[in-house]
C-alpha cells in the first residue's frame, strides 16, 4: 500500500469494532451457539481461544505482507494492534450478548441453571464461540480499511 501508514492508530480499533460487531451479531442470537456452548468443557474452550488467536494473528501478520509485528508498538511484548483485535473480538460478542439479554434468555430456554455463576459460565463459553467469527470480521475490517 503505497503512501499509507501501517502503524497502529485508534481508528484501526474503530474499524475492528465495526467488523467485529458485524460478524458477531448473528451468532449471539442463535440458540445453537448457546446449546453448543452449554456442552463445552475446558478443552473445548481452550481450543476456541487458540483458534481465535490463530485466526487473528494470521489475518493481521501472515496474510498482510505490509505488516511486521516486530515494528509495531507493544504492550508486554505483544503488538498493540493484536491486543486491540483480541479485545474487540471477545468484547463485541459480550456486549451484544448482554445488550440483547442473550445469557438469561438462552439459559432459561435451554433449561440450564440460572444462578449468576452458571449464567456467567455459559456466557463465557458462548463468547468464545462467537469470537471465532467476530475475529474474522474485525481483522478483515482492520486490513481492508
Amino acid at each position: 500500500m503505497v503512501g499509507r501508514s501501517r502503524h497502529y492508530r485508534v481508528a484501526d480499533t474503530a474499524q475492528q469494532v465495526v467488523g467485529g460487531f458485524l460478524l458477531a451479531g448473528p451468532f449471539v442470537v442463535t440458540e445453537e451457539v448457546w446449546l453448543l456452548a452449554s456442552r463445552m468443557g475446558l478443552v473445548n474452550v481452550l481450543a476456541t481461544v487458540v483458534i481465535v488467536f490463530g485466526i487473528g494473528y494470521g489475518a493481521l501478520y501472515e496474510a498482510d505482507d505490509d505488516r511486521d509485528p516486530d515494528r509495531e508498538a507493544e504492550v508486554a511484548g505483544v503488538p498493540i494492534r493484536f491486543v486491540s483485535l483480541m479485545g474487540v473480538s471477545y468484547g463485541s460478542v459480550l456486549v451484544l450478548a448482554i445488550a440483547v439479554t442473550a445469557p438469561t434468555t438462552f439459559a432459561g430456554q435451554l433449561e440450564l441453571g440460572t444462578t449468576l455463576p452458571e449464567v456467567a459460565a455459559l456466557t463465557a463459553k458462548s463468547v468464545c464461540v462467537g469470537a471465532i467469527f467476530s475475529v474474522v470480521g474485525a481483522a478483515t475490517a482492520d486490513s481492508v480499511f
